[in-house]
């Protein structure tokens, strides 16, 4: 694998998952990444989220290891002069730095932008807040689903609602922060100048809101829980069942789609005053999903998914997390990263050792 970072050296003061997910990034990528820890908290608090299957003993969970194999485990209390030197003589040599403090942490801990720039001008700081830098308020990925609406979108219609099963936001603002980084770096390589670069929680989930948002903004339309249905495709997201039981489900994006889908499926729909726009698919959905889901309740799975590829059509199963990591596609994205071992990840204490 190509390792186009090599030659870059990162610092992470970043705990949970946005901040080490862009760590992590770059760990992938060939940099040296030290993630700095306090050993008077125990460390990331992910290192404490286990499932109720795994085992006690073992120093770190399986979540905290999604988005830390890789990099040099640091164990220092910046609140003690002795490591916070340590971590200076770090930063001397340091070309980013991740942090996720809370509003004035950094201050308090001297670990704050205008104090690391003086150590290391051309430092890329990139720092992730949760309402934005001036608010004090703690985020975790839960509340970012409640308060930017993802939670009132998410779920069937008239049921609770619900937030994603994955941490998306974090996740979204991970990804904001490294193409931020990244265009730090062009900057950096062209200007040899540092920056402080900050992603917002709230302002990441509320750009993510794409379509949904615009569909509020321009078209007046409030978004509300449908299930898997698309607001703006049909038929996209309903949920159908095969003769031999499986679950699946379609993502008819286009008018040529709509044709194909019907003629796999025999039917006579493709002309119909009723169905023969998308819009008109929207509006009359519920007549669509029953005229489909009589015909798809006759057909086998593999007949049908072998046909649907065949022809272009989007399809897809709706599968566990045991059956997704048996695909072919699945096995070869793990075969790449097998070099991988958590048990290799360096782990150090306070008494690390560096050069000057």
């Amino acid at each position: 694998m190509n390792k186009p970072f090599s030659d870059l050296k990162v610092i992470e003061l970043a705990g949970v998952l946005a901040g080490p997910s862009a760590g992590l990034f770059f760990a992938e990528l060939g940099a040296s990444v030290i993630k700095i820890e306090n050993p008077k908290t125990g460390g990331d608090v992910t290192r404490s989220w286990k499932l109720i299957t795994e085992d006690k003993s073992d120093k770190a969970s399986a979540y905290f290891w999604s988005v830390n194999t890789g990099k040099e485990i640091l164990f220092l209390d910046l609140s003690i002069d002795k490591d916070l030197q340590l971590f200076y003589k770090l930063i001397k040599t340091a070309d980013i730095l991740i942090t996720n403090y809370k509003l004035g942490d950094d201050l308090k801990l001297k670990v704050d932008y205008n104090t690391l720039k003086r150590i290391n001008p051309t430092l890329i700081y990139a720092s992730i807040n949760g309402f934005g830098s001036n608010n004090p308020r703690t985020a975790y990925d839960l509340i970012l689903q409640a308060e930017s609406g993802f939670m009132f979108m998410n779920g069937e219609k008239d049921a609770a609602p619900l937030k994603m099963p994955v941490a998306l936001i974090d996740i979204l603002a991970g990804h904001q922060i490294k193409e931020a980084i990244l265009i730090a770096l062009l900057k950096k390589y062209k200007t040899n100048r540092g920056s402080h670069i900050t992603v917002s929680l709230f302002e990441t989930a509320i750009a993510s809101l794409a379509n949904q948002a615009t569909n509020w903004l321009i078209a007046h339309h409030l978004p509300s829980a449908q299930g898997s249905l698309h607001p703006n495709i049909a038929p996209y997201g309903e949920i159908f069942t095969t003769k031999d039981h499986h679950q699946i489900t379609f993502a008819i994006g286009s008018d040529k789609q709509f044709k194909h889908l019907c003629e796999i499926l025999n039917l006579d729909l493709f002309s119909h005053p009723e169905f023969e726009s998308n819009q008109l698919r929207v509006t009359n959905r519920i007549e669509l999903f029953s005229k489909l889901k009589y015909c798809i309740q006759l057909l086998d799975f593999d007949a049908l998914f072998n046909e649907c590829i065949k022809h272009d059509v989007p399809i897809g199963k709706i599968r566990n997390l045991k059956e997704v990591f048996e695909l072919p596609e699945a096995q070869a994205l793990l075969n790449q990263f097998k070099h991988l071992d958590t048990t290799k990840t360096i782990i150090k204490s306070i008494s690390f050792k560096f050069e000057a």
